[in-house]
């Protein structure tokens, strides 16, 4: 039985494919990350905190947990610190998925309800898995309206 080499020229070809596959990000595809803040400023308390008697240890909870890290931990102290708080003045919405804050309106991997992820050239709006390409609403990126009469094509508002 005779093993036949594989062509250097192949394997330079595969690996430079690879190469622009992984560098090679095009934001109108829907494959870049959606601008999500840094921190969520939360619009109001997290209820399991406003529902516990008003001790000197939970004033401290309250107070430090007013603005939560993007991906922070859940579970805090005993207290679930994320499970369905508003921030960023009802622009996110924030769940605990996988003991992780995350927020559900914009989350690709958790899109409208923990672990629901969004397809190949689609993004999460407002909880929704949208194909951003051809959407005239959601041009490229979510809430990136193209105007009256103007197609939205590869991501582009009047791209042709």
């Amino acid at each position: 039985m005779v093993i036949k080499r594989p062509n250097p020229f192949t394997k330079l070809a595969l690996i430079l494919f690879f190469l622009v596959i992984t560098t090679f990000n095009p934001p109108h595809l829907g494959l870049a990350d959606e601008e999500d803040p840094d921190f969520y400023d939360l619009d109001e308390t997290p209820p399991i905190l406003s529902n516990v008697a008003k001790s000197s240890k939970t004033r401290l909870l309250v107070s430090h947990y007013k603005r939560i890290r993007k991906g922070m931990r859940c579970h805090v102290e005993g207290y679930n610190i994320c499970n369905g708080v508003w921030a960023n003045n009802k622009t996110s919405l924030l769940h605990c998925c996988k003991k992780h804050c995350r927020n559900i309106l914009g989350d690709k991997n958790n899109c409208g309800r923990c672990g629901h992820k969004c397809g190949f050239g689609q993004r999460c709006c407002g909880g929704v898995c949208t194909y951003v390409g051809f959407n005239p609403s959601h041009c490229g990126k979510c809430n990136k309206k193209c105007e009256n009469g103007v197609k939205c094509e590869y991501g582009y508002c009047g791209y042709a």
